[in-house]
């Protein structure tokens, strides 16, 4: 097997800490591998690898090679492609992960034109409102709306996505309307709960440069934005949701926005890919037109 094939083969296994999730990532068999990983140690003259029947972590050796393959991999496809960029474009498939109405309103009707212009080039759309394990599930970047943990990987700032605060006709003729947080008190929410920690959000809103905040009551508790806006369409309560997102709504009427000088703080967006894979060139053409994309879409 190609030298570089055994690198790639050998980082992914321990970025996965398991030879079946490392060889369902890259399609292979599992003998295969394993095979490619004892081929290496032979070639290096070292024990790469901790092998339990639980879990596979580096040997001490080990981590510093992979440190080292990860740099000589990224180097290499960048080398290869240095000529070929210009003639035939950015090639291969690019495995991707958004937000559920990101991908579906945005995202998603503007790929014709992106693979239109980049005819060698393959995407794979996963459209998820949980948090993902990039290296684990194999995907190349995500797109993620919010604060960010320390995950050491690497961050590209896209945009902020602005929220507001709406109701429908129906519940603000039941209810009357807001105009600032005083008046929320006899209001209801509809609660959007995390999809990856279940946890309720308060009612926020930035009031002199600082973000406040209180709980609200709510009879209705949803998981997905699909189901936050149809509650609130259903007159349930007041939701704060992206701009973006309910535009057509409030168009139409079926949406009223309220207390505008009260919203919540914008969530930044943000692009995270794993290591430095952020070289290779059709990591870097996606990433590009999403931020132009994103940035025509929900203007900040």
């Amino acid at each position: 097997m190609d030298r570089i094939d055994l690198f790639r083969i050998f980082t992914r296994v321990v970025d996965c800490s398991s030879f079946t999730r490392a060889a369902d990532t890259l399609g292979l068999p599992r003998s295969s591998v394993s095979a490619a990983v004892i081929e290496l140690e032979a070639r290096v003259g070292a024990r790469l690898l901790h092998r339990t029947t639980r879990k596979v972590a580096p040997t001490q050796d080990g981590a510093a090679f992979y440190e080292r393959c990860l740099r000589l991999i990224a180097d290499v496809e960048e080398t290869e492609g240095l000529f070929r960029h210009s003639a035939t474009g950015p090639a291969g498939r690019l495995r991707i992960d958004v937000p559920g109405r990101i991908g579906r309103l945005i995202i998603a009707p503007a790929l014709p034109t992106l693979l239109a212009s980049h005819p060698l080039l393959d995407i794979d759309l996963r459209v998820t409102d949980r948090a993902v394990d990039l290296v684990e599930e194999g995907i190349d970047c995500v797109l993620r709306v919010g604060p960010l943990a320390d995950s050491g990987l690497v961050a590209r700032k896209i945009g902020d996505l602005e929220l507001i605060n709406v109701a429908s006709p129906g519940y603000l003729a039941r209810h009357g309307a807001p105009t600032s947080p005083a008046d929320l008190d006899g209001h209801v929410a509809v609660n959007y709960a995390s999809p990856s920690t279940g946890r309720i959000e308060n009612w926020e809103w930035l009031e002199a440069g600082e973000v406040r905040g209180r709980p609200l009551p709510g009879r209705v508790t949803v998981n997905s934005a699909e189901a936050y806006i149809a509650c609130c369409l259903a007159g349930l309560g007041l939701i704060q949701i992206p701009a973006y997102d309910v535009q057509s709504h409030l168009a139409k009427g079926e949406l009223v926005e309220v207390m505008p000088g009260f919203r919540a703080e914008a969530m930044p967006m943000t692009l995270l890919y794993p290591h430095r894979q952020h070289l290779s060139r059709r990591l870097q053409v996606f990433a590009d037109w999403l931020d132009a994309l994103l940035r025509r879409a929900i203007p900040g």
